[in-house]
Formats: C-alpha cells, structure tokens, sequence
C-alpha cells in the first residue's frame, strides 16, 4: 500500500496536505507517502506565513529551526556569498571542523552528498559531478544523476534512534531542447513529518535549484517519497498541533484573501 497526496504547487501546500493525510491514518502514521510539488522553492522561506508559524512552533519546543534544517541539506547562505564551486571548500574546511562529531557524521546530508568515501582516491563531490556532466553537450548518459547518501558502513547498527533518514535522490531531465527542466525524487526511510518535512522540502528545493541553474538547465518539480512517514508527537501533544494547523491554516486563508 501507499499513499499518494495530491500534486500540490508549492512547499507549504504540500506540506500541510502530508500532514493532513497522514494525520487521518490509523496511529497517525502511514507508508509510502508520495508527495510532489511543482515549484519546489514557492514558498519556502520565513518570509511566508505558514513557515514561519511551523518554525516558531519548532523552535519554542526547542526543536531546530526551519532553516536550520534546511541547510542540512543544502547551505544556502554559504553558496550565495562565495559561490560554486568555492563554496565546497568553505563548507568543507569551515563548517564541518564546527559540526561533525566526534567519531560519527556532521547530520548534514550535504557533506555526504559533497564527499562520497571512495577507497582508492579522493572523496567523489556528486553534486558537481552531476553539474558537470549537465553542462557538457559530449554527455549522453542524460539519466544518470544519483546521489547517494545511506551508507550501510556507518548507518546500520542496534540503535532505531538517530543517523540519517534522507537516504537517496534521483535527478531526472524533463523535456527536450531549451525546454528542459529538471526534477528530483528523494527518499526518505523514515520522515517526522512535523519536526523536519517542512525544511526537508525547502533544502531539497533549493538543493534542486542550485544543481539546475548551475547546470543550465531549468527548475522542474520536486518528489518526495517517505517510506515510513509519521505525525510526530513525541515533544508536543494533540492540542499542540490543532492549534498549530490552525493558525498554519488562517495564514494561507489570508494570503488567499489578499491576493
């Protein structure tokens, strides 16, 4: 079985209507849940609403903030001042001395995705490897673009708590000519849809529109697939989230109204 939500336009559309479906499943919980969002960075930033209304929600139960989940994925700030491809080296040698832990990952999806370990040589940057080979007009393998990031050697062991959740994205060339676009599916083996869906899908969608602009390409939408996918609970109650929902639901009521 699987649960397929609705196409929806932008970040927040899909979010909340996720949100709403899987909340409607027995415990609250559901598996493979498809959701898909055709502007992937409409609405995506706390300047909007309802993002702000979920961040301040995460951050006043002291759980981290949108961007900051965000930018697990993918270091917006980082790469509007120094650009591509210098901002891998400043990531590389600035933040991640500052993040990574002790004998286990940073909890940045982006260094997995920007360092691949490979035994023989120096770590593979999938990112640009995928930039690359949209810029060269020699490449004809145009549905190739994967990146990896589970990675069983340091992923798989006793605990069911922690390591990474985000375990795999497919990029795919949509159209032909000056009309390509480029898409995204990401999948998820287990997503909290409340503490991290919401940023999850702004730091996919800007990760997806940096590889398309930098490739010359144009933005096309973004899929998310979560395997085991969950209305967390765990640090709020039911009260807590229909008053949340609630004024999430206001807010795009009035920006419907003014527009």
């Amino acid at each position: 079985m699987y649960l397929p939500i609705p196409p929806q336009p932008d970040c927040v559309a899909g979010w909340r209507e996720a949100v709403r479906l899987v909340d409607l499943a027995t415990g609250h919980q559901a598996q493979k849940v498809v959701i898909s969002v055709a502007e992937p960075t409409a609405r995506a930033t706390l300047a909007d609403p309802v993002v702000a209304e979920v961040d301040a929600f995460l951050s006043g139960h002291g759980k981290k903030p949108i961007e900051t989940v965000a930018n697990t994925i993918f270091p917006a700030a980082l790469y509007r001042r120094y650009g591509a491809p210098q901002f891998f080296d400043r990531f590389r040698d600035n933040v991640l001395p500052k993040v990574r832990r002790s004998g286990a990952w940073s909890g940045y999806y982006f260094e997995r995705m920007m360092e691949l370990p490979r035994a023989d040589g120096q770590p593979i940057n999938q990112i640009w490897g995928i930039v690359e080979r949209l810029r060269n007009p020699n490449v004809r393998a145009l549905n190739k673009f994967e990146l990896l990031i589970f990675d069983p050697a340091r992923d798989v062991n006793d605990s069911p708590y922690g390591g990474q959740c985000l375990s795999f994205a497919s990029l795919n060339l949509i159209g032909k000519g000056d009309d390509r676009r480029l898409g995204m599916t990401a999948l998820y083996r287990n997503h909290y849809y409340i503490e991290k869906l919401l940023g999850n899908l702004i730091g996919l969608g800007r990760l997806l529109e940096f590889i398309a602009k930098e490739g010359g390409v144009a933005l096309g939408p973004l899929t998310i697939v979560s395997t085991n996918a969950t209305v967390d609970t765990a640090n709020w109650n039911r009260g807590d989230l229909k008053q949340l929902f609630e004024r999430c639901d206001q807010a795009s009521a009035h920006l419907r109204a003014a527009a």
